[in-house]
């Protein structure tokens, strides 16, 4: 074969390494995180993810601007109330967090997407995603009661002027509870993007940081997902499917591109994979420390990420990448 086929010759030029490439990487492929806090002129950047701020919602507004003239089409909101309760009423009331700072976005930057993650873990008291049985500290969420706090949460999200709301909770049944009371609603044409496959991970550790959401006590393995499986992704997925989701997302990224590419060749909708907080800060301590090239890491994943199969990127770097491109 040897002299006749060299495929250094496609390399040989930036352009034509360009026009070869197989996979390219947008700022429409960017999703971006924000964590709305009461109060106002408030910036408390969170100390295990530098560069990464609780905001409140004027500053919330200022960052939307920013966001959707760097040209990436999506925000994904994060609450932390004023106080929480077992009954998560910050979650789902009129005046929630995320429910005043989604009304403000909309108002301020109409064309930008508004993804709301409807989860209950920043509202409990508990820290955990539901509602708990009475005495039991392991944490084990009661499922059936607990959809019901997932429904009046994204009725109310959607409500606010939420574009796409995004469920976390990893509850038997949360799609087709929450599919069912958007229709209810009236509500019938704002999609769900599920979280479908999201593992019991250590790569969260500074979200609960940033987000307020450590739980007081056991863990989430009784509900999120187990690290070794991959078969049981697929079975996650295919619930979700039926019961109604429009876009599917796995979470974390970067040590589940196998689970990312799985989910893509078993599904035709659209795959988001969430490029995770301890992902986020491994980086950027490296980079602080002077170990690695910043920017050529963080496009390298985010290639790799969409390599793998993802059709669109949560991430805390969207800011900085759609720079870059």
């Amino acid at each position: 074969m040897f002299p006749t086929h060299r495929p250094r010759r496609l390399r040989t030029h930036p352009q034509l390494r360009r026009m070869v490439r197989e996979t390219v990487l947008t700022a429409s492929d960017l999703i971006y995180p924000l964590f709305a806090v009461p109060g106002e002129s408030i910036a408390n950047e969170v100390k295990s993810m530098p560069g990464v701020y609780q905001l409140s919602i004027d500053k919330i507004v200022e960052e939307a601007k920013e966001v959707y003239d760097l040209g990436i089409p999506a925000i994904i909101l994060f609450g932390i109330p004023e106080d929480k309760d077992i009954d998560a009423t910050g979650a789902w009331h009129d005046c929630g967090i995320v429910q005043k700072a989604t009304t403000a976005v909309k108002q301020a930057v109409p064309d930008l997407i508004v993804v709301t993650d409807t989860c209950l873990c920043e509202y409990t008291s508990h820290g955990h995603c539901g509602y708990l049985q009475t005495g039991d500290l392991t944490g084990r969420v009661l499922n059936d009661p607990t959809l019901e706090l997932l429904k009046k949460t994204a009725i109310s999200q959607a409500q606010a002027g939420a574009d796409i709301i995004a469920p976390s909770g990893m509850m038997d049944g949360f799609v087709q509870a929450i599919r069912a009371g958007l229709d209810e609603a009236g509500f019938e044409n704002i999609p769900i993007m599920s979280y479908a496959a999201k593992y019991a991970s250590a790569y969260y550790g500074p979200f609960r940081d940033a987000a307020d959401s450590t739980p007081q006590f056991g863990d989430r393995r009784t509900y999120q997902m187990d690290p070794a499986n991959s078969r049981e992704a697929l079975k996650e997925i295919e619930l979700d499917i039926i019961e109604g989701a429009d876009m599917l997302m796995v979470k974390p990224a970067l040590a589940y591109m196998d689970i990312i590419w799985q989910v893509k060749q078993a599904s035709n909708l659209p795959v988001a994979a969430y490029n995770v907080s301890g992902e986020y800060s491994m980086v950027k301590a490296a980079a602080l420390n002077g170990w690695i090239d910043e920017q050529r890491v963080v496009m390298e994943t985010l290639i790799g990420f969409k390599r793998a199969g993802a059709d669109m990127i949560l991430t805390y770097h969207a800011k900085e990448a759609a720079k870059w491109l």
